[in-house]
């Protein structure tokens, strides 16, 4: 399975140069500060790109305000991808879990204090999972910011190493942008650059037991 994946393209997504694939992953900060007419824009451009991906993916980051405090119509508008919220679903036998929140800064939209909260959210992570997408990175993996700053979760990165996904994909540092591997776990910040930046390509092979 070739899986794209992108994130925090802040509603200059038609800006994305995006290969083709199977499943297109988006890892939220779709919009710039949680406007619903971002998320009409984007899922109009989700449509044009029916022709690269048999299925997309999308979860919000801390910009996408608009599905914490409107939910509802938020999640109507997204009708050309599946849009999982501390949720899963399953594409030809690949099992996909996404989850928002990351830890509190800024008064953001899916903050959580650090601690005990955020351990509960990860703990739904499904043993088993293929491919897991949050919007923050793990402690110490892609989380570098521009002032030197790691500012990924302690307990998102226990929990990885429990479930050992095949691959996680994230984002919200822009500045750590790119690709990783440990312990068998392929880690991608899929985070553009202002927009411009080129969807990463991940190769899934079977699994091996």
């Amino acid at each position: 399975m070739r899986i794209v994946c992108v994130s925090d393209t802040h509603a200059r997504h038609h800006l994305a140069v995006m290969p083709p694939g199977d499943v297109m992953v988006h890892a939220g900060d779709i919009t710039r500060r949680g406007k619903l007419e971002d998320v009409e824009s984007f899922n109009e451009w989700l449509g044009t790109l029916n022709h690269l991906y048999r299925h997309k993916i999308v979860i919000c980051g801390n910009h996408d305000f608009c599905f914490q405090e409107r939910p509802a119509e938020a999640r109507a508008r997204v009708t050309n991808a599946i849009y999982l919220e501390d949720s899963g679903c399953e594409i030809d036998g690949v099992t996909f879990y996404g989850s928002p929140w990351q830890p509190y800064f800024g008064g953001w939209a899916f903050n959580l204090p650090r601690g005990e909260e955020l351990a509960r959210v990860w703990a739904k992570i499904p043993a088993g999972v293929d491919v897991l997408i949050t919007h923050g990175p793990p402690a110490g993996i892609l989380d570098r910011n521009r002032t030197g700053e790691l500012c990924g979760c302690r307990d998102l990165f226990e929990r990885v190493f429990e479930v050992k996904p095949r691959l996680h994909v994230f984002g919200h540092i822009h500045e750590a942008a790119g690709r990783t591997e440990h312990d068998g776990i392929v880690f991608v910040n899929a985070s553009t650059q202002l927009g411009e930046g080129v969807g990463q390509v991940v190769e899934l092979g079977e699994r091996v037991e």
